[in-house]
């Protein structure tokens, strides 16, 4: 019992951690999406629902699912007996310190879903999947996140939330309980649709290892099981469908009984959007982006004739090329089913276990964050929370999240543009880095020492002199920091900042883009052939 209750106590006082630095950071500078979501408020309260998809008075319109309009209802009868200001359709940017106080601590108590998750993934038989699961690792990993800290309680979000509940459907998929896990992931998707992104990696785990009656192959693991066709339960496919369909119907039932169900989908899926954001995620496009300029330098050197570009200056809207061809949505939605296919066909054709889900999971969310449409900068989370889980399962998935974390984190900075900010960005990237390498190295340095528990090439990548990073990624990491350097101190100094004025950006998302890359072929390659 003690040692159960130590493992729960630490966990929590990580998060009662956590949670005294985000009350640090109420009166930090706040996005847009502050005033978005204090206007979704008021318009779950102010109006009857048959007018939520419908109201404009704003121009930030409701456009989430009905369970994340659903939450913001229940919010908002708590917000009008703060101050009923708050919930009023003509208090366009209210920002009274009420309003402000209630809004940041919204975040902080529905990160308790966030903790939940962690709690449960404790609940884990420890010869299920693997022996190493100690919860104070991940609770670090997670409840002091950088990416969250940022991004939710400065810029302002409820990623802890969904991300909360992503990850405990991970943990029932984890823990074996299947229809758990997809009823959990069928609830995130009405809350948010982005996670459709990683829809690939449930659809076909969920298929292969809920919906056939498994054989055991013989001389292998319990925990392995293949499908056989002529073994498929018609029973099981049924309650599993009918599990996702219920809760669709839960969520978009009253809209399509009011014949709105257009008007909802048009909101959630607005194609009027370029290929790239404001600031360019770290991706495939960005690169893609870099290539074209400098083709249009070299070209007009050569006395070619060039088109002028639409996206030079970093503006959200329709967007052409310089020299390369134009990208449009269906190119974007096949490379991205394109770079999914691989892992889901191994998850589906060989044997598999719950951590070979985890890792499709991650793989089809990198393949989304890098070949995506109109791919915001946060999208990354998608990535570098669920990679939690593989960085303690094998020190060479902890050496990829390593610098996948570096350099994803590295790429929110923009995010926090104004000086003020500066100081915060950094010494919480500072600690939150530190404390991850502390924890990675505890963990390793405890569970797997001198060389590991067993002789076996991976054995090799678990030794505990083995460095962090390879020669080639620490040079990398470096000038990272060095681009930063220039980006945050150096670039206003200079006498052209006026006519660059994207080139901060432009180099923060590019040098990013390498590193995630990089980290997305080392794990595909791991997957694959590992």
């Amino acid at each position: 019992m003690e040692l159960r209750s130590w493992r729960y106590s630490f966990p929590v006082g990580v998060f009662l951690a956590a949670t005294c630095i985000k009350i640090l950071l109420i009166p930090a500078y706040r996005s847009t999406d502050f005033e978005v979501h204090r206007n979704w408020l008021a318009i779950t309260h102010s109006l009857p629902l048959s007018k939520w998809y419908y109201e404009a008075t704003s121009e930030w319109t409701l456009d989430y699912p009905p369970f994340f309009a659903w939450f913001e209802f229940l919010l908002s009868q708590l917000a009008a007996l703060v101050d009923p200001l708050i919930v009023q359709l003509d208090s366009l940017s209210y920002s009274a310190s009420s309003c402000i106080l209630f809004q940041r601590l919204s975040v902080s108590v529905t990160d308790l879903v966030l903790l939940y998750a962690v709690l449960e993934y404790d609940k884990l038989p420890r010869d299920k999947i693997s022996p190493v699961r100690p919860t104070s690792t991940l609770a670090v990993l997670l409840l002091l996140n950088y990416g969250l800290l940022v991004v939710d309680h400065i810029h302002f979000q409820y990623n802890g939330l969904l991300f909360g509940l992503l990850l405990l459907s991970v943990v029932r998929i984890l823990q074996g309980r299947c229809l758990a896990g997809a009823f959990w992931f069928a609830c995130l998707l009405n809350f948010k649709h982005i996670f459709a992104y990683v829809a690939p990696a449930y659809f076909v785990y969920l298929l292969k290892h809920y919906c056939f009656k498994h054989r055991h192959t013989k001389g292998q693991d319990n925990a392995i099981r293949t499908p056989s066709f002529v073994n498929f339960d018609v029973v099981k496919f049924v309650k599993l469908g009918a599990l996702v369909i219920i809760v669709f119907l839960v969520s978009f039932g009253p809209f399509l009984y009011l014949g709105q169900m257009g008007q909802v989908i048009s909101r959630l899926f607005p194609f009027k959007r370029g290929l790239c954001h404001a600031y360019w995620a770290p991706n495939v496009w960005a690169l893609y982006s870099l290539v074209d300029k400098v083709a249009a330098v070299v070209g007009r050197q050569l006395g070619v004739s060039v088109s002028a570009a639409s996206m030079v200056s970093g503006l959200v809207g329709e967007m052409s090329f310089q020299v390369l061809p134009s990208i449009s949505p269906p190119v974007t939605f096949l490379l991205t089913i394109a770079a999914m296919l691989p892992a889901l066909i191994k998850l589906w054709k060989r044997p598999s276990t719950p951590l070979d889900f985890v890792k499709a999971l991650i793989l089809c969310a990198y393949s989304s964050f890098l070949f995506g449409w109109h791919v915001h900068e946060k999208a990354i989370m998608m990535v570098t929370l669920p990679a939690c889980f593989l960085a303690m399962e094998k020190r060479c998935y902890a050496r990829i999240f390593l610098v996948l974390s570096t350099a994803g984190h590295m790429s929110l900075f923009p995010l926090l543009y104004k000086p003020a900010e500066t100081p915060i960005k950094l010494s919480l990237f500072i600690l939150c880095s530190l404390l991850t390498l502390l924890v990675l190295e505890r963990h390793y340095r405890f569970h797997y020492p001198k060389g590991g528990e067993k002789t076996t090439p991976e054995s090799v990548l678990t030794r505990e002199d083995e460095p962090w990073l390879s020669k080639i990624e620490l040079v990398y990491v470096i000038f990272l920091m060095f681009i930063q350097a220039y980006c945050i101190f150096l670039h206003e100094l200079l006498p052209f900042t006026k006519q660059l004025q994207f080139l901060p950006l432009l180099l923060t998302s590019v040098s990013c883009a390498i590193a995630i890359v990089w980290t997305w072929l080392q794990l595909y390659f791991k997957v694959l052939f590992g």
